[in-house]
């Protein structure tokens, strides 16, 4: 991630590459974390060791929403910082690529495993579109994002219409009904996250904070144990469910 300062003509021009920032690291291996222990919950209830409704309930539906927005606002915060200087084609690309097909395994695998719920438009989908939407916002000052993100919020509050209820408009989150799904974050209201984590993203860079943090390097091993998951989010990501549904298995071969 570079650093950024202003030019002789009144630009931004890129500085000497910062570290990567340990906290930002950190921050979304505890996010992850979170979402790990949601989705336990729910293999938990498939597999029968919780009672029929238990990852439905309100409070398990607000802890996954909360997880899903402290993750998607530090994607507009790692996208800030990461082309704080102007879009690093290559880099941006590899990665969007990675997301998006990640994204298609997983509608593919779901639509075979669990049709009723396969996840059509889920947190890697949203991160997909948000990674692109982030580019023609991520140069706005930090007031206009903060109310661009309270406007999407509002939207998807009073925008809700049976206009969008046909299946190619529930990527947006306008419609009136909430699809059927696993997991489901459409753009409204979930890509305030990311406008909120842009906003923050310019603000650790404009306040200096974000050289600050790129100095400090927690130590011990959970802190080791957080970065390396937040470095590998997508690997992680992809491979804790079937894992924790193998494990789960084995143990219902046992005790029946």
């Amino acid at each position: 991630m570079a650093g950024e300062n202003s030019s002789a003509d009144g630009g931004i021009r890129p500085a000497d590459r910062l570290p990567r920032i340990d906290a930002v690291d950190l921050a979304r291996g505890l996010a992850l974390i979170a979402m790990t222990t949601f989705h336990f919950g729910w293999d938990l209830e498939l597999f029968g060791f919780a009672e029929r409704g238990f990852a439905t309930q309100a409070w398990m539906i607000w802890y996954a929403r909360v997880i899903a927005s402290s993750f998607l606002v530090l994607v507009g915060i790692s996208f800030a910082l990461a082309h704080q200087g102007g879009l690093k084609t290559r880099p941006f690309l590899w990665r969007l690529g990675k997301i998006a097909a990640a994204a298609l395994l997983i509608t593919i695998a779901t639509r075979i495993a669990t049709p009723n719920i396969f996840i059509f438009f889920g947190i890697l989908h949203h991160i997909a579109l948000a990674s692109v939407l982030c580019i023609f916002f991520v140069r706005l000052p930090v007031p206009l994002l903060v109310a661009l993100a309270a406007a999407t919020l509002a939207l998807a509050l009073y925008g809700k219409s049976s206009f969008f209820d046909a299946p190619w408009w529930w990527w947006s989150g306008l419609n009136a009904f909430t699809p059927r799904s696993s997991d489901y974050v459409p753009v409204f209201p979930f890509f305030a996250a990311e406008l909120a984590g842009l906003a923050i993203g310019k603000w650790l860079i404009s306040s200096g904070t974000a050289d600050r943090l790129a100095r400090w390097r927690p130590n011990g091993g959970i802190a080791a144990v957080l970065r390396f998951i937040g470095k590998n989010s997508l690997a992680y990501y992809l491979l804790h469910q079937p894992v924790m549904l193998t494990i789960l298995y084995l143990v219902q071969l046992v005790v029946g």
